[in-house]
Formats: C-alpha cells, structure tokens, sequence
C-alpha cells in the first residue's frame, strides 16, 4: 500500500534553504519517492497560517518513506535547513481505502 510524506516548512534563510531542496528531489526517487507537490499555490482554509511551503510526496510502501527519511543522505541534505534554515513538520502516513475508515 501506498504511503506518504505530508510536510510544511517556513523558509527562514532561502539561500541555505535551496541547498537542501537542490538535494531533495534525487533522494526521493532514489527511495520510490514521487512529489505530487513541492511548493505550489497553497489556500489554509484552517489553522494557523504560520507555514509558507507544504510537500506532498508518495512512496510505494510506508517502509520506504521511512527509510528515505533515514537515510544518511537525507539526513545530510535536511542538515542545510536544520541549522535555522527552515522549520518543517513532516508526517509519513499510509494511504488508506477509502472515507469509512475510523
């Protein structure tokens, strides 16, 4: 079953910040990883609006969202917005069949 990464960042330092994203994209596929979207025109109908980018990416499985996420190369490239760069929440869930579901 299909799983996915649901992130949101605020970009503190852009030009720091590009360093991680220049990375990012060849992480990903490497993983299975394919972005639905990173970055777009966004509307927060509710909540805080508080973050500026929201990332939607799906893996083949939710082990292999997790893994990329692991992964020493991912974690070297997050290291570019982990020093005050950015702030994000990521989240890794599993897809799931349907609205019926508690």
């Amino acid at each position: 079953m299909a799983a996915y990464w649901v992130a949101r960042s605020k970009i503190n330092t852009p030009e720091n910040y590009s360093k991680y994203t220049a990375l990012v994209g060849d992480i990903l596929t490497k993983f299975g990883g394919k972005a639905f979207s990173r970055g777009g025109k966004f509307k927060v109908m509710e909540g805080p609006d508080y973050f500026q980018r929201f990332v939607v990416v799906e893996f083949p499985t939710f082990e292999d969202a997790v893994a990329c996420f692991e992964s020493d190369e991912y974690q070297s490239a997050a290291a570019h917005r982990r020093d005050g760069s950015g702030e994000v929440e990521t989240v890794i869930l599993d897809a799931t069949e349907g609205m019926g579901v508690n």
